[in-house]
């Protein structure tokens, strides 16, 4: 073991994780924050013996981290970093021929495990921080557990986590042995202060700053969910006039390394120091000093929707164990306070843990990873949480679309290219297509800008540029026309970053690019964002049609919004129309040239919904969109009357001229199918149910020359019916159902046959005399008889009219002779006069 230059709380754990690590392959270290374990443990394996002079690889899930914990082993080595302690992210590395233990970005294990399998002159791989569960490290994890399987049979892995269910890794590591260390930490007083509706976020954690400031010493950490939030609280603490002493400073991810170091420094003595940062204080970083925590329980979270092809950011409450994270912050080195700015109650309804990157991402690099290792099925290795079935699918897909895969699933050679590059999918097919015309630099550039912050800044109130040539001439250090603020960080960074994507092309080349070439990198990057302007060009509102068939929309005002056609680089999937967020124009002759195998000519002929009418037209299109069309003067008529009906399914059958006369002759058939059941096929199925099934049938014949909705009007309704019937049928269904009944009267009253029994409707004057209830359907079926008051109101309602002869006449009698008293009421109804008037005319 070495004699580690400090004490710290893993150290107790350290003999029993020797005991595990020398007798099993793979071991889990549940240790809490501030144990100490992302420093402590790679420094006291260096003695191992089974390591044999190879190196220990440690993967940290963020830059600034990996880059603080590699400089804080190095000091107490008393090294400089990159001798024996090292470290590599994307676009930094100090490491050497000396270095034994490298501190790595995720990204970086899964590059070298893509280059070298095996992992020759690695003996052990730390995951620290497993328990943020990012997309890489479930990838590097099911990687190395296949390489394990697979090549390496010596290989030790070490999962380190502080807030993750350690059974569920150990189980999925082979019943791993669990190493715990209780490690140590000071009481930590919580404050539970919810802030009002009316308040923002950053005025609420500003006034409790000065609050905490005024009641407690020591420094402070705010946890805040994002940039722009940090600014803005930044702004209000310096308008507070702090005292000279305090200092405020942020953290984040794409400060500049002398920025982030004097965020993390010690203060300096009779110095405060207020740090505001994102969720990467969370974990693995140690910032000296902090007794304050105030914790706004906010966070930014990538979500993506494979049924749309987007991710949208959001601001979503934090875990209750990213709290008791940010909380245990606090009582590092002695006793400190949270503020957390919710209720108790809101806490007890957060959520256990954050849900892994896996379940939420964009699966796309995942996927290109897995064919690039050979796997074309995720369930081949072995997970903590399964990728989503459908997320999966869709990144399958696109890979498919970007020529990564071939028709059988299989990895191309382009696809092999663009998993050397070890960009997202998209960038590195725009990179490699990009080569094949010399535009490799600006498709670098484009694709460094796109992985990074960007990199204008937008004062408050001024309108967000979208056009991503500005950032293009901010890149190179043209001149700008306007009064743009440009992040020089940020700029750097994407000038660093294009200059590494450009190392991993081979024979890269570079022309000076004219503005269309940008539109043209960009849609061979994201094919499913070409978009097309809504309505004439100029006039489209600032809204588009995405050639995936979404529709998208320009945040107002724009200087790209007059263009027929643009590549959306970037979207944001909040409302129902997506928001652009970084766009170019591309020109149509340059669509119609590169993407010529894409463009497809068709007929269409169908109902068209807005119109109300059939279209028949020939087309040219790009995914959803339509580059020309023109009417078809020989459209095939079958199918304009296929359109045509499937326009009247959609409208329903009450888009019919409905007569009474054919809605008379339906119910007729339809009792008659029920009653005639000798044989019961031969009657027609005419219900509205069955003849909307049977549409093609009985109605097509007559569509003839019926194009639109108001066409439907030439249509006899009755007419298609009867067509139904045989000559038989006909004189059948008179018997069987007629329309009309004769009562006493001499009336001939119409018989309603679309309710169960059939119903006749007829004043009680004219059926006097009329001793038993009339009967349809050959004589099985009574009808209903509704027996109606002069006003034609109904009085009574009966099947056995002798029945109500001899029981409720009298009483009926009574009330309608008060009623209508010049009307005649005879006592005995069965021996009186019917008539359809007041009296009979014999009176």
């Amino acid at each position: 073991m070495n004699n580690l230059p400090i004490q710290l709380p893993i150290d107790e754990a350290l003999p029993r994780l020797f005991v595990a690590l020398n007798n099993h392959r793979a071991v889990v270290l549940q240790a809490p924050p501030g144990a100490g374990k992302s420093t402590g443990v790679p420094l006291a394996l260096l003695d191992a013996p089974w390591l044999k002079n190879q190196k220990i690889v440690m993967l940290e899930p963020r830059r600034l981290a990996a880059r603080a914990v590699a400089t804080r082993m190095a000091w107490q080595l008393n090294e400089p970093v990159g001798r024996t302690v090292g470290y590599r992210t994307r676009l930094d590395s100090k490491v050497s021929n000396a270095t034994r233990i490298e501190v790595v970005t995720e990204g970086i294990l899964t590059r070298r495990l893509q280059r070298d399998a095996a992992l020759e002159d690695t003996a052990l791989v730390i995951f620290d921080e497993f328990h943020e569960r990012s997309l890489q490290a479930d990838l590097g994890l099911a990687l190395c557990l296949d390489v394990q399987a697979q090549l390496r049979d010596d290989l030790k892995l070490l999962v380190m986590s502080a807030t993750l269910d350690g059974e569920s890794i150990a189980k999925l590591l082979g019943d791993a042995p669990i190493v715990a260390s209780q490690g140590r930490s000071f009481s930590v007083e919580t404050v539970y202060r919810r802030r009002s509706k009316e308040s923002d976020i950053a005025r609420s954690i500003a006034s409790t700053v000065l609050i905490a400031l005024n009641e407690h010493a020591g420094d402070m950490l705010v946890f805040l969910p994002g940039q722009g939030e940090i600014r803005r609280v930044q702004r209000l603490l310096e308008e507070a006039q702090l005292p000279k002493s305090t200092l405020v400073l942020p953290l984040f991810g794409e400060l500049s390394t002398a920025e982030q170091d004097i965020a993390i420094a010690p203060s300096t003595p009779g110095r405060r120091k207020i740090v505001l940062t994102t969720n990467i204080a969370e974990t693995s970083l140690t910032i000296e000093g902090i007794r304050i925590v105030i914790d706004s329980g906010l966070a930014r979270r990538s979500r993506f929707d494979p049924a749309t092809g987007m991710s949208r950011l959001d601001t979503v409450r934090i875990s209750r164990a990213s709290a008791d994270q940010r909380r245990g912050r606090a009582g590092r080195l002695e006793s400190g306070v949270c503020y957390r700015l919710w209720s108790e109650s809101e806490h007890a309804a957060l959520a256990a843990h954050t849900p892994a990157e896996i379940v939420e991402a964009d699966l796309a690099p995942l996927a290109l990873e897995l064919a690039a290792w050979g796997i074309q099925d995720a369930n081949d290795l072995r997970w903590l949480d399964l990728p989503p079935t459908a997320t999966f699918s869709q990144a399958r897909d696109l890979l498919t679309s970007l020529q990564v895969l071939d028709s059988a699933g299989r990895m191309t050679e382009h696809g092999r290219a663009m998993a050397n590059i070890g960009a997202h999918p998209r960038l590195a097919h725009m990179l490699l297509r990009a080569n094949t015309i010399g535009q490799a630099e600006t498709a670098a550039q484009l694709a460094a800008m796109l992985g990074e912050r960007d990199l204008i800044r937008h004062r408050a109130g001024q309108a967000r540029d979208v056009d991503l040539r500005l950032r293009l001439d901010a890149i190179r250090g043209a001149a700008l026309a306007r009064d743009i603020d440009v992040d020089r960080l940020a700029r750097q960074r994407v000038q660093r970053s294009a200059e590494l994507l450009l190392r991993q092309l081979d024979n890269a080349s570079a022309k000076p690019s004219a503005d269309e070439d940008i539109g043209l990198l960009l849609a061979w990057a994201f094919p499913d964002r070409i978009a097309q302007a809504r309505g004439a060009r100029g006039s489209s509102g600032g809204r588009y049609l995405l050639s995936s068939g979404r529709g998208a929309m320009l945040p107002d005002p724009q200087s790209i919004a007059n263009a027929e056609f643009l590549v959306a680089a970037e979207l944001d999937d909040v409302d129902r129309e997506a928001r652009i967020r970084l766009a170019a124009p591309i020109e149509r002759s340059v669509l119609e040239f590169h993407f010529a195998k894409d463009i497809r000519e068709t007929s269409r002929i169908e109902w068209d919904v807005r119109e109300q009418a059939v279209i028949a037209r020939s087309e040219r299109t790009l995914g959803a969109l339509v580059l020309s069309s023109k009417n078809l003067d020989d459209a095939d008529p079958n199918a304009i009357s296929s359109a045509m009906l499937a326009g009247i399914r959609q409208l329903s059958l009450d888009a019919l001229p409905w007569t009474p006369e054919a809605r008379t002759l339906q119910t007729r058939v339809v009792f008659a199918n029920r009653i005639d059941t000798i044989p019961p096929e031969v009657w027609p199925a005419v219900t509205d149910i069955d003849l909307l099934e049977n549409l093609d049938s009985w109605l097509g014949p007559w569509l003839s020359n019926i194009t639109r909705r108001d066409h439907l009007a030439r249509i006899d309704v009755q007419a298609t019916l009867l067509a139904l019937l045989t000559w038989s049928q006909r004189t059948r269904l008179d018997e069987l159902a007629p329309t009309h009944l004769a009562v006493p009267s001499g009336s001939h009253i119409p018989i309603d046959y679309s309710n169960d029994p059939p119903t006749l409707a007829v004043r009680l004057q004219e059926v006097f005399g009329l001793t038993e209830t009339p009967r349809v359907g050959g004589g099985r079926v009574s009808l209903l008889m509704q027996l109606l008051s002069p006003a034609r109101r109904p009085v009574q309602t009966t099947q056995d009219l002798a029945s109500f002869w001899a029981r409720g006449y009298h009483d009926v009698k009574k009330d309608l002779k008060g009623r209508y008293p010049k009307h005649h009421w005879p006592d005995d109804p069965l021996q009186a006069q019917a008539t359809a008037r007041a009296k009979p005319r014999s009176r």
